[in-house]
């Protein structure tokens, strides 16, 4: 991982402490006291997601434990942390999402729900994702497969469905479903091309592709493909001359 970045994330937290000591315990145990991003990442979604199930200590032994172990996710975590920065107008510093972005820890806690679930390990799998949809509002099903380098902006009542596909630089806004039809079975959810926008609101059914860059309207229904490069709006969806 870039150590750069977890500099800086260090150097924006002591910042952070020194204008509200209140919060210094808190930043302390969380960020300043951990050996590295992943470790404080683990931390952060442990306190969150804690329960009478399990304590915060045994779920970032879980999570970082997976983190470690499940080649790719480190750079998945800084792909989106990165993301995050570049994209999001609001987001002036690393350790913003970190710390506060209920998009990036849901996507760090599908992140180890993912490793989990190809792992066989699928109670724990579910219970993370459980526990995520229940404090962050994100609703990802642990088999989805989401690149790095994905920014879920707000996230209230964001849903990704088990055979979903999400490749690297697509933004996805609150209330965005990417769903399945009915009952149908096997490989039945979207698929989201590099460099896609689906704003806010927006619902894509059905084992369709939203091409590369293309963007789909705040509010639309898509039931089609969608080309690369193209913008579609309404209900149902149609293409922007």
């Amino acid at each position: 991982m870039n150590e750069n970045i977890w500099n800086k994330i260090k150097d924006e937290v002591v910042l952070r402490k020194d204008a509200e000591p209140s919060l210094s315990p808190y930043l302390n145990l969380l960020v300043l006291s951990q050996e590295s991003l992943i470790s404080s990442i683990a931390s952060i979604i442990a306190s969150k997601l804690n329960s009478d199930a399990l304590s915060s200590k045994d779920i970032k032994n879980y999570i970082l434990d997976v983190y470690k172990n499940c080649n790719g996710i480190p750079e998945a975590l800084e792909k989106d942390l990165i993301f995050f920065k570049k994209n999001d107008p609001a987001c002036k510093y690393y350790s913003t999402p970190i710390l506060f972005y209920k998009g990036f820890q849901g996507l760090a806690s599908y992140r180890a729900a993912n490793c989990l679930w190809k792992n066989d390990r699928h109670t724990m799998a579910l219970f993370i994702q459980n526990r995520a949809s229940e404090v962050f509002g994100v609703d990802i099903h642990p088999a989805a497969e989401i690149h790095g380098g994905v920014m879920i902006d707000h996230a209230t009542g964001v849903v990704i469905g088990e055979t979903s596909k999400v490749e690297e630089n697509v933004s996805i806004f609150q209330g965005v479903t990417l769903g399945g039809k009915g009952n149908e079975r096997g490989d039945r959810h979207p698929k989201i091309k590099a460099g896609a926008s689906i704003y806010a609101s927006s619902t894509i059914l059905g084992n369709i592709t939203i091409g590369a860059n293309s963007t789909v309207a705040a509010g639309s229904l898509v039931l089609k493909d969608v080309a690369p490069n193209t913008t579609v709006a309404g209900i149902p969806a149609k293409v922007l001359e």
